[in-house]
């Protein structure tokens, strides 16, 4: 089939045009830059997704079968109206699917989360959120109005080879170095995340099951992960001990510490309030398989240890915070 992948340079994009190659697909990448990595056999389409005008030149007449919308501006944000320009660029009779990377942020806060669960309101305060929940319910409306074979899929915290983001890398920095490693709080609040393989699968499902448009679909591994539990799958697909100091949230904050950095201490945008999902609803339809996590974390261990991208860690921070503890440590082993 003829597709787009809208941001197909980085993580999911980068996964995903491979597969799509793999199975034979003409593949398009659309993004900002003259040209890409891929080669001759990847077509390049040159337009600012968030500019309506720009997308509407750059489809006119392209006739793309199926349509991957997998990028989000995180400095200017993407929203709803940005996506609609983008989804009415692509419109045409040759359209079969236009899928789209929402996030389990669209539901903004709770846990256990069924697809037909409320999103997060139009004037939520984290633009995000907002943003990509507005945009699926402009992606459903065009589907009841007009048939638009719209599908979204909720993927929450996306781990795997090529992270872009200093997720897994920072604490594998710190376990590798032997330091302790700083858990807020109790480190109970759950994570829940997906291996960016798994995504990719979901995405070829999606736009190859019928029954998959004008739907959205929870993708991520069943069971969530306590903060806890996540360091040390972490420190035992390294092979290591870890040292988990816990410090209460509010005195790393008070300090300056702050989920997004620059003074990181649990990895960016890790430590948020919990969001989890329901899975099943993609594993009946999609046929969803989710990898185990510790045999995902293991493989993108690999790729850490000889392709990480992140500058050398900076530990002023966490050493000021640890300079100030009264609390004793929590020693875990490595499992055998």
């Amino acid at each position: 089939m003829k597709v787009l992948v809208i941001g197909g340079t980085l993580f999911i994009g980068r996964n995903l045009v491979q597969e799509l190659l793999k199975a034979g697909h003409d593949v398009t990448v659309l993004h900002r830059k003259p040209e890409h990595e891929f080669g001759k056999k990847v077509h390049n389409l040159q337009a600012d997704r968030n500019d309506p005008n720009q997308m509407k030149t750059a489809l006119t007449g392209k006739g793309f079968e199926v349509v991957f919308d997998n990028v989000y501006d995180w400095e200017r944000g993407t929203t709803a109206a940005q996506v609609e320009g983008s989804a009415r660029a692509a419109m045409g009779e040759s359209l079969k699917r236009y899928i789209f990377i929402s996030s389990v942020a669209a539901y903004s806060d709770g846990l256990n989360h069924y697809e037909g669960d409320a999103l997060a309101d139009d004037n939520h305060p984290e633009a995000y959120m907002r943003n990509k929940a507005m945009s699926e319910r402009m992606l459903f409306r065009l589907h009841q109005r007009h048939n638009f074979p719209a599908v979204t899929l909720r993927p929450p915290y996306i781990y795997g080879p090529g992270n872009p983001f200093y997720r897994e890398a920072f604490f594998w920095d710190r376990i590798r170095d032997g330091r302790q490693v700083i858990v807020p709080s109790d480190g109970r609040r759950l994570m829940q995340f997906v291996f960016v393989k798994d995504l990719v699968q979901a995405c070829l499902r999606a736009m190859e099951e019928p029954a998959a448009i004008g739907h959205a679909f929870n993708i991520a591994s069943p069971k969530p992960q306590t903060q806890n539990d996540m360091v040390q799958a972490l420190a035992d697909a390294a092979g290591k001990k870890v040292e988990i100091i816990r410090i209460p949230r509010e005195r790393i904050l008070r300090a300056g510490g702050h989920p997004m950095g620059p003074q990181l201490y649990f990895g960016m945008y890790f430590d948020m309030p919990p969001i989890t999902m329901l899975v099943t609803k993609a594993q009946r339809v999609l046929k969803f398989k989710p990898t185990d996590f510790a045999t995902g974390m293991k493989e993108t261990y690999k790729w850490y240890k000889t392709n990480s991208p992140f500058p050398a860690p900076n530990y002023a921070f966490e050493d000021a915070l640890l300079a100030r503890l009264a609390s004793p440590p929590v020693t875990r082993p490595a499992h055998a």
